[in-house]
């Protein structure tokens, strides 16, 4: 797992019980999910397909330091999948596992196109 991007989690990315709340999280994951399979990819014109089960592991809250990790797991025709870990940057604690992230190489009408791609750059 190479973990790619730290955020500072600060109070508005809070929850009710003054923890992180779960849908920045998440939209963080896509987002740096996304940047890895346009790299990876070589393409711009990327869209998240699926995300496997979502297993919040443990909590994050105001002043912690997360880092996103991902670690590449296969390659489909028009695909990209990988893996995903969210930690504690300070305690390596996990906070977040996703197993399976899919990003689909599309073409201009959005529609899937082989990426070409056969190995990890």
């Amino acid at each position: 797992m190479q973990y790619y991007s730290r955020r500072l989690i600060k109070p508005g990315d809070l929850n009710a019980n003054n923890t992180l709340f779960g849908g920045i999280l998440l939209k963080w994951i896509d987002e740096e999910a996304g940047i890895y399979a346009m790299t990876k990819l070589g393409s711009k014109t990327v869209v998240t397909k699926f995300i496997s089960e979502i297993d919040f592991v443990s909590s994050a809250k105001q002043a912690d330091v997360i880092e996103i990790g991902l670690e590449f797991k296969k390659f489909g025709r028009t695909s990209l999948t990988f893996s995903c870990e969210v930690r504690n940057v300070f305690s390596k604690r996990t906070i977040i596992k996703i197993d399976q992230i899919v990003f689909v190489n599309v073409d201009a009408n959005g529609d899937p196109e082989p990426h070409g791609m056969t190995s990890i750059n």
